[in-house]
């Protein structure tokens, strides 16, 4: 299948995190346009909840919102370039929270991909960074491909040479009024798959693709591993859930990325996936219902703002 039929797949696909209600969006990237950070803000607080399954996670704040912590609201969170350096950027977003006067003591989780190769030499991505971020931000369609956290992001990296990808967004609508939705970061050591076919990662010198898993099963010694890595998201809903259950549902969201990404959660990635529930919508399902429903779609809609990152990449 040709890549423009691929691309037919984006075209044809509709929305993204903003599509929830109380959701804003900002990107900002340095002046070499290879580096940059992503902030998702909640200015009226949302539940949140997390989900670590890669070997190399770089986070922060984590801890705090797992089940069985203190209850704090999010109003903020950053994904961002720039490996361990870019985790001091969080402080960005925090002074932006309180400026708005929204929180004395903003809490904000924070993710970082390994993108220094690509980079080349850019400083990552700083506090001033992620405020002109937030400042960016707005409810509006959110642009993808090289923006943000995505600038420096590429796939497929243990067998040839990898490719170019980057920040992507999907949503999903459920009849009677439920909606979910997902942004990635697409930074995997892995190839992005669309169904039964790759689409972006390692590359041959011929220009077709490696399929790395089936290369490492086949007992292909690998040519090189780069351990510049990870793919980061969030997946929120409109859905009504307690802190436990957005854990949950981060966990459920897993199978999106586990499907669209192989090999997947590897020592060398340090995949991370935040989930915000807003609360806007009330359902008669039990609550158990309800956290398998919105699980289910994050998974979908996560794997679509995989591909959608991917693809959209320059």
């Amino acid at each position: 299948m040709s890549m423009e039929k691929y691309r037919k797949i984006i075209g044809n696909s509709k929305g993204g995190l903003t599509d929830i209600p109380g959701i804003l969006v900002g990107n900002a990237e340095d002046e070499s346009g290879r580096t940059g950070c992503t902030v998702v803000l909640c200015p009226y607080g949302a539940v949140p909840g997390v989900s670590v399954s890669g070997g190399s996670p770089g986070t922060q704040n984590t801890d705090i919102i797992r089940p069985g912590t203190a209850e704090y609201p999010v109003y903020g969170l950053l994904l961002s370039g720039g490996s361990f350096f870019g985790l001091p950027a969080a402080g960005g977003v925090m002074r932006w929270i309180v400026e708005q006067g929204i929180d004395d003591i903003p809490l904000v989780p924070a993710a970082i991909i390994n993108d220094l190769s690509y980079a080349e030499g850019s400083p990552p991505p700083d506090a001033a960074l992620a405020y002109a971020a937030c400042q960016a931000a707005h409810a509006g369609p959110v642009p993808e491909g090289n923006v943000g956290a995505g600038a420096g992001a590429t796939a497929g990296k243990i067998y040839g040479r990898p490719m170019k990808s980057g920040l992507g967004t999907a949503s999903i609508c459920i009849p009677g009024g439920l909606v979910v939705a997902a942004l990635a970061i697409v930074n995997p050591i892995g190839d992005v798959w669309c169904g039964d076919h790759i689409v972006v990662g390692a590359l041959r010198p011929d220009g077709t693709f490696v399929n790395q898993t089936q290369a490492m099963l086949s007992g292909v010694p690998s040519t090189h591993v780069q351990t510049l890595n990870t793919t980061i998201a969030v997946v929120a809903t409109n859905a009504r859930l307690a802190k436990a259950e957005a854990n949950r549902v981060a966990m459920l969201a897993e199978d999106g990325m586990g499907r669209a990404i192989s090999p997947d959660h590897t020592q060398w990635d340090g995949d991370t996936i935040f989930c915000l529930a807003l609360g806007s919508y009330t359902s008669n399902l039990t609550g158990d219902e309800l956290v398998t429903l919105v699980g289910t779609a994050a998974a979908v809609v996560l794997e679509e703002a995989i591909i959608r990152g991917a693809l959209t990449a320059q």
